[in-house]
């Protein structure tokens, strides 16, 4: 059961749209004008099944279109009123790579050794470690006795899990869109992540695919530029669609997840990667109880990328240089189970500026008597 957002020019607004025998039906109604209304009901999967709508479109077309305009039906994020919430530092693999980035300071060139000193104290199979264990006690006490102490070592490994916010309500962009870089930034790749859609008891009621775009030298220079590196135009995308849980898809089936990764340029440059989820260092569920509870409650829901085990290393251009993106990528992050989310990589200020924000949704629909 997949559900999903699109720009529609006929009404000016977003329409809530479900996928049915390969075309796209607008299922926008009084009782869910919004995703956020959508996932808020009991059963989300059921009420789709049953809810009325009108054919806007073949999903093939829909999928095909890239960079679209406003006068174009084109798809959006799936994510409308929810809070935008990432968990940092979730698999130990990823988690080196942090510490990593923190000690080369944003240089590149520095990687590579620290790269090679780090796994010959630790090795390089991190597969089973799990956060808060003995083990992972033993492995945070290496790293500090060889001068590598990192604060992503308490995240990575300890209780705490790391929840920020990604994204300001109503930016994400969504599949076939541009997606944007700052900058000041020369070392960066993609993230490919899964996104759980949340209601606002906790009840997580969908799965999607998110790519947090990673600023690696800017964080890598320091934690306190976190926000910048990573809330910026365009720098969080989300799609194609939600995949509602259901009787054929449940929390079991993101705990077996397989994401694949795809960076495909004009000059014939190919990157591939993988991505499983059985090798996360926290379970989803720990991560949603972390980030919401009686310390911290979202009445709109929220959605909650799950953190990434992908770490590009592959030299891309001179020797021990590693990965950094170049403007023109395509990147494409792919699950059998729930679609590909496609976007070409620009910088931030050369995306379509965010202009459509909560406020513009609300009287959109009150225009449209929905509200």
């Amino acid at each position: 059961m997949f559900v999903g957002r699109a720009w529609s020019p006929e009404v000016e607004g977003p329409i809530l749209v479900a996928v049915r025998n390969g075309r796209v039906y607008d299922i926008t109604s009084k009782q869910a004008a919004t995703m956020r209304d959508l996932l808020e009901l009991e059963a989300p999967a059921a009420f789709v099944s049953k809810a009325e709508g009108k054919d806007v479109g073949s999903l093939a077309e829909l999928l095909s279109i890239r960079e679209a305009t406003l006068s174009q039906l084109h798809l959006l994020a799936p994510v409308d009123l929810q809070a935008v919430k990432a968990c940092g530092v979730t698999f130990a693999r990823s988690m080196i790579e942090r510490v990593i980035e923190e000690r080369a300071a944003g240089n590149p060139e520095r990687a590579a050794g620290i790269r090679e000193k780090v796994a010959q104290i630790i090795g390089t199979s991190l597969r089973d470690l799990k956060a808060g264990s003995e083990t992972a006690q033993k492995v945070k006490a290496a790293l500090i006795e060889e001068g590598l102490w990192s604060q992503y070592l308490e995240v990575g490994i300890g209780p705490d899990a790391e929840v920020f916010t990604k994204s300001q309500v109503m930016s994400s962009v969504g599949t076939g869109a541009a997606v944007g870089l700052h900058p000041i930034s020369n070392w960066n790749n993609p993230e490919p992540e899964i996104v759980l859609a949340v209601d606002s008891q906790g009840k997580i009621k969908g799965v999607t695919l998110g790519n947090d775009v990673n600023l690696r030298d800017v964080e890598g220079r320091s934690a306190l530029l976190l926000g910048k590196a990573k809330d910026n135009n365009a720098s969080c995308a989300i799609g194609p669609f939600f995949r509602l849980f259901d009787d054929t898809y449940s929390i079991e089936d993101v705990r077996n997840a397989e994401l694949d990764l795809a960076v495909e340029v004009e000059d014939g440059f190919v990157l591939r990667g993988k991505s499983s989820m059985k090798e996360i260092s926290r379970d989803p569920l720990d991560l949603v109880a972390q980030t919401r509870g009686r310390h911290h409650q979202y009445p709109d829901g929220f959605v909650l990328f799950l953190g990434k085990l992908f770490a590009p290393v592959e030299d891309r251009d001179a020797p021990g240089q590693g990965f950094t993106h170049k403007i023109g990528d395509v990147v494409t992050i792919s699950n059998g189970q729930l679609g590909a989310l496609v976007n070409r990589v620009k910088l931030s200020t050369e995306c379509p500026e965010w202009t459509f924000s909560a406020s513009h949704l609300m009287r959109n629909l009150a225009r449209r008597e929905l509200i």
